[in-house]
């Protein structure tokens, strides 16, 4: 098995995930490539190689383009704030490596649309790091709508809530400021992987109308008061290209909520229904029953279902957060090796960052709006 030497940008929440996922994902699956750790690269020298001895990684760097240029580094993991990917990604592109991207694609969508066209001319391997839509039982939420087991879909309800700025008492950050977030708060962040799932389970959103709400107005500064720039909640309703129609939820004041994906997916001859924070079960709905028999079915996901098997053999002991991490590393593994395209490249990412922006149009001009 030939080595693939990674470089990763980044070492918070979604650093470590990849590092674990990077470390393990060859002995999972069957990979065409193994993944080496090459090189770390943070904002400072010290904490890149503080990061670097506790995770297992080679060599480190306080500057991310002395990664990106370094030979020895063949392809590259960007998992810093969105505010951040253009540049590398285009250093990438400039280097001719692959790079896989977290989620959301571009701080905006002219970035998203950049970043894609030139991965593209440039034919290089890239992904968007969309996990959760990887479980097992989103995967078989996908092979029963496509099947035609619910029948034509007609409606969808989805929502991404959670509660990691419910307390007033949290400061301002990142995630809170424009210039080094983006314009979409809880849009962009969490509301961006809800509408992956609706792009990948009912199809392309035609049209939208939203709105969106800043609860908490300021929040403590450095220097005291500032104001939060950008969105804490909304809903959108959807128009789907094949007409099915949504609605969808999103925020992260969601008082309670840890990870609060769910989608309701009714068809003309049945139903779905899933919670992540149930993640190793799909209800399945046949309305095709007799009437003393209906009513939603639980799935728990076991070796028969996607991707489960190479983590355990026991129906219902469970996938978890991190081997949604470790899939997202094979199929980035995958395309790397045969040059050829695996889903959600950052075309799809792009199509979600569309999405994203029609809806921002949508709130500033109160109407709706037909999606690019």
């Amino acid at each position: 098995m030939s080595e693939l030497r990674i470089g990763l940008i980044g070492a918070g929440y979604m650093g470590k995930a990849h590092t674990l996922a990077l470390h393990g994902v060859a002995a999972t699956f069957d990979t065409p490539l193994r993944p080496v750790c090459e090189m770390l690269a943070t904002s400072t020298a010290d904490g890149a190689a503080s990061h670097a001895q506790r995770w297992g990684w080679r060599r480190s760097t306080g500057h991310w383009r002395e990664l990106v240029n370094d030979p020895a580094v063949d392809a590259v993991i960007v998992a810093t704030p969105p505010r951040t990917h253009l540049d590398m990604v285009m250093a990438c592109v400039a280097a001719g490596k692959p790079v896989f991207c977290e989620k959301p694609l571009g701080a905006n969508v002219r970035e998203s649309l950049a970043m894609t066209e030139a991965v593209e001319a440039a034919a290089i391997a890239n992904m968007v790091g969309f996990n959760y839509i990887r479980t097992p039982a989103s995967q078989l939420a996908r092979q029963i709508i496509a099947s035609g087991e619910i029948g034509e879909v007609i409606q969808v309800t989805a929502e991404h809530v959670e509660d990691y700025l419910h307390d007033p008492a949290l400061p301002a950050s990142w995630r809170t400021r424009i210039a080094t977030g983006t314009e979409a708060g809880a849009l962009g962040d969490v509301a961006s992987h809800i509408v992956n799932a609706c792009l990948r389970l009912v199809g392309p959103v035609a049209s939208l109308v939203a709105d969106t709400r800043i609860v908490q107005a300021t929040r403590a500064g450095d220097t005291g008061p500032e104001p939060v720039e950008n969105d804490d909640l909304g809903q959108m309703l959807l128009r789907f290209v094949n007409g099915a129609t949504g609605s969808l939820s999103f925020s992260r004041m969601a008082a309670g909520r840890k990870m609060g994906y769910t989608y309701r997916i009714t068809g003309t001859r049945g139903a779905l229904a899933f919670d992540q924070e149930d993640q190793n079960a799909l209800w399945l709905y046949d309305a095709s029953r007799e009437p003393a028999r209906r009513g939603f079915q639980k799935l728990l996901m076991g070796p028969v279902h996607p991707d489960y098997l190479a983590f355990n053999q026991g129906t219902g002991h469970g996938t978890g957060y991190n081997e949604q991490i470790v899939i997202e590393a094979r199929d980035f593994l995958q395309a790397v090796a045969t040059g050829t395209p695996v889903w959600p490249t950052f075309r799809d990412g792009y199509a979600v960052d569309r999405v994203i922006d029609a809806a921002l149009v949508s709130n500033r001009e109160r109407r709706w709006v037909d999606v690019g």
